[in-house]
């Protein structure tokens, strides 16, 4: 975003014209993201906009979450790939007391309509303003020299396609013969607020339309991607274009997915012998500990490589062999992040992670914690790193994960828009490393299967999958996500009160379900908090976890009674006059947190489902009694 021109040690730069944080551009301003500068508007550019400089790259590789994501780029487009090496970035790092043009991130100008600040006057800034130095000046009637600033209206699809509204064809929308010859737009804005008040008018023919007439338009959709170049980067598109504006809170919605790196686990020393090329052919095909007994007989090199180990775990040291080798799916991300987590050695007092660290996680014992009925132990994070990869965009709609965090585009009718031209070079994703800790809750699966089945729990998710439908969803997620869900966020309003971290720096991380034929049946929680930066953080998080049974107290406490009861807690989600489908008892006064920390954007809550409501059936309470 290159502005005024300055001498500098007698060579002329180019200064930035704004800076926006690395981990910002994976999210809120990814490729595709309209910013607002001082003077005008732009769409920050695809990845073949971003430039490294002779520095290069910073490399966030990480081979579990790239052997998830190509198979869903596919999906997205059959010619998105990841290269081998280099496929995870970090966003290109600026200076601005020494800027270069050629390092960072270069934005192109958009919307290319502006409107004069003086006698509203709206035409394309190249043929009716004059730019005088980097600002679009209007000569005009009532004001010399008024300036003239970016329209605030503009056009978009589902599919992400952006594009300048149609101000010419929309103006003389109800002239018979189309538009005038000599067209002079105007942008007349009466009363504030009210959309119907705003006039485009042609001064040559005296057509007008008004601006609540765009809310349905009838043109369809140009399939314009201006963030990735030229008229050559669009391609065609069956969507209906849509008015929107540039600043509004669904004008984009990135499609994040994390995972947090896993070192890999200590070599099991059987395995280890068994993958020796020659001792593999000799027991490749063995299942039985008496095959093995008669194999150490006949091979001698066999006997020597496994004789001093207790045949029932040679054998099954080669099954495990044998069905990793036969694998041909990675497994999900979550369902390999909670067998971890729920598999962390006991903590022993004293011992600490070893300096840099990725990963450290260790079991509380239950002779020093103090749990409650339901919950089945805390694990404390102390050392963890998380990786975040922007895949692709949406606009109107967010597009929503699945339990493990993963998006599904290959059933999707409309999928959303990708961050670089498919045929192009450029082979990898944009992504942000977070250095923090965390706490995992792990509920009782027998408690909660238990709760599952009471009748008025299971009246209470036909009420919410019958709500979830009316909203034209598809794949609910089970009555079990939203009492985790809904847990979750009492716990972290909870936790941030005297954990020294803001609420809004906290992050909840949902283990929910079974993935696979033979993973595990997850019911846990996971709150974390961390920086994009080195530093890590101080620890507080953990500490505090220590203390879950009084922390579970607070957030009952909170979830009894909320601020907007008794309305909050009847709400009915399946009820024909509701504008909230996917929430039962949950609103801004009890559940909602700030979105940067729900992985769901506020829905799918129900706090019920978690501590008894007014006017609600106790038994829905997974705790009935305060904890």
């Amino acid at each position: 975003m290159a502005g005024e021109r300055k001498k500098q040690d007698g060579r002329t730069v180019h200064r930035p014209e704004g800076q926006l944080r690395q981990s910002q551009l994976v999210t809120t301003f990814g490729p595709g993201a309209m910013v607002d500068l001082v003077d005008r508007a732009v769409v920050i550019g695809g990845l073949e906009h971003w430039a490294y400089g002779k520095a290069g790259y910073v490399a966030l590789d990480d081979p579990r979450l790239r052997r998830s994501l190509v198979p869903r780029l596919k999906a997205l487009d059959p010619d998105l790939d990841l290269a081998r090496e280099g496929y995870f970035r970090m966003a290109p790092e600026g200076d601005a007391r020494d800027p270069y043009p050629s390092v960072g991130v270069r934005a192109l100008e958009f919307p290319r309509w502006f409107v004069c600040q003086g006698c509203r006057r709206l035409a394309r800034a190249a043929e009716q303003f004059e730019n005088k130095s980097g600002r679009y000046r209007h000569e005009c009637s009532k004001n010399k020299f008024a300036n003239a600033v970016p329209v605030r209206f503009v056009a978009a699809c589902k599919r992400g396609h952006l594009s300048d509204f149609p101000w010419v064809a929309f103006a003389h929308m109800d002239r018979e013969a189309g538009a005038c010859d000599r067209q002079e737009l105007y942008l007349e804005e009466h009363t504030i607020g009210d959309i119907a008040r705003i006039i485009v008018r042609c001064a040559n023919c005296d057509a007008k339309t008004p601006m609540s007439r765009a809310t349905v338009l009838p043109y369809g959709c140009s399939g314009d991607r201006p963030w990735l170049g030229g008229r050559a980067a669009n391609e065609p598109c069956d969507q209906k274009m849509e008015l929107l504006v540039r600043t509004a809170s669904h004008a984009y919605f990135a499609q994040v997915v994390s995972a947090l790196r896993l070192p890999d686990p200590e070599p099991d020393p059987i395995r280890l012998r068994v993958r020796d090329r020659e001792v593999w052919k000799a027991v490749g095909n063995v299942t039985e500990a008496s095959d093995l007994a008669f194999l150490f007989k006949l091979q001698p090199h066999v006997a020597g490589a496994l004789g001093s180990y207790p045949a029932e775990q040679v054998v099954a040291a080669i099954r495990a062999e044998r069905e990793s080798a036969g694998a041909t799916a990675e497994r999900p991300l979550r369902s390999a992040e909670y067998d971890r987590l729920s598999h962390a050695p006991i903590e022993q007092p004293g011992v600490l992670p070893d300096p840099g660290v990725q990963f450290a996680a260790y079991r509380v014992p239950k002779h020093r914690i103090d749990l409650p009925t339901g919950v089945r132990g805390l694990v404390v994070v102390p050392e963890l790193r998380e990786v975040r990869v922007q895949v692709s965009f949406s606009r109107f709609d967010s597009v929503g994960a699945n339990l493990q965090g993963e998006y599904d585009f290959e059933g999707r009718a409309v999928k959303p828009a990708v961050l670089t031209l498919p045929t192009g070079n450029e082979k990898w994703l944009p992504a942000a490393e977070v250095r923090g800790e965390g706490i995992f809750v792990e509920l009782d699966l027998d408690a909660v299967r238990a709760w599952e089945d009471r009748p008025a729990v299971k009246a209470r998710a036909e009420q919410l999958l019958k709500a979830f439908e009316a909203d034209g969803k598809t794949g609910f997620p089970g009555v079990r996500f939203y009492l985790l869900h809904s847990l979750s966020h009492l716990l972290l309003t909870a936790v941030s009160l005297e954990c020294g971290y803001a609420a809004s720096a906290i992050r909840e991380r949902i283990y929910c379900g079974q993935a696979e034929v033979d993973g595990p049946t997850m019911a846990a929680v996971m709150l974390t908090t961390g920086t994009t930066g080195s530093e890590g953080t101080l620890g507080g998080l953990v500490e505090e976890g220590r203390r879950l049974r009084h922390h579970l107290r607070e957030a009952w406490d909170l979830g009894r009674l909320c601020s907007n009861d008794p309305v909050c807690a009847a709400h009915d989600p399946s009820s024909e006059s509701s504008d909230r489908r996917t929430e039962g008892a949950a609103c801004h006064g009890c559940l909602y947190i700030a979105e940067v920390c729900c992985e769901q954007f506020n829905r799918m809550l129900d706090r019920a489902l978690v501590v008894p409501t007014i006017g609600n059936d106790p038994e829905l309470a997974f705790f009935r009694e305060r904890p």
